[in-house]
């Protein structure tokens, strides 16, 4: 993963104690040789886990997820956040709170696409406080489906999101692992 950090380290802005803009290679340009590799190392980090599908959300796990997939040779699905007019019939919602965004939005995906037959790795970009996670992981719930585990890009661990879900149980494989961001320094776990 030294693609990935040293991009970190010389392409990413830390804006405040809590938000690292990584818009240049991650979540607004992507960067393809980075997404690949993302997506090989999470699909080495569960190998052998039989992975049946990739979940994400909309709309920045979108390419960590479809390399991820394509790597795995699985489908990508992707809660959308707004419940498009095409989505006919039964499907599972579950609310989360975007703290980067101040805002709860309703996440969705067709129940035909998730099943309690899949065993479902979750990926995402960033762990904070783990909102997304949980809502993501209460959409694997509610299908029935076995959570495999959750691959996060960078994970913040002064925010707790990722210590809670561990107390939990569940495997979360962080590729990027950030200490703290205090005074706009960058200080990442080696």
């Amino acid at each position: 993963m030294q693609l990935l950090k040293e991009k970190i380290l010389h392409n990413s802005q830390v804006v405040s104690d809590h938000i690292l803009r990584v818009d240049s290679f991650i979540n607004h340009m992507i960067d393809p040789a980075v997404m690949q590799e993302i997506g090989q190392e999470f699909a080495r980090r569960f190998s052998g886990t039989q992975i049946t599908k990739v979940l994400t959300v909309e709309a920045s796990g979108i390419a960590v997820g479809l390399a991820t997939a394509m790597t795995l040779e699985v489908p990508l699905l992707f809660a959308k956040k707004k419940r498009p007019s095409t989505l006919q019939g039964d499907c599972y919602l579950a609310n989360i709170y975007s703290f980067t965004k101040n805002e709860s939005v309703d996440i969705y995906v067709a129940s035909q696409f998730l099943s309690c037959h899949d065993r479902v790795l979750i990926v995402d970009d960033f762990l904070a406080r783990g909102e997304a996670l949980k809502g993501l992981i209460r959409l694997v719930e509610q299908a029935g489906a076995h959570l495999a585990g959750v691959g996060i890009v960078i994970e913040k661990l002064f925010q707790g999101g990722g210590k809670a879900l561990r107390e939990q149980g569940v495997r979360i494989e962080s590729l990027i692992r950030i200490k703290s961001m205090e005074n706009k320094q960058l200080h990442l776990e080696e």
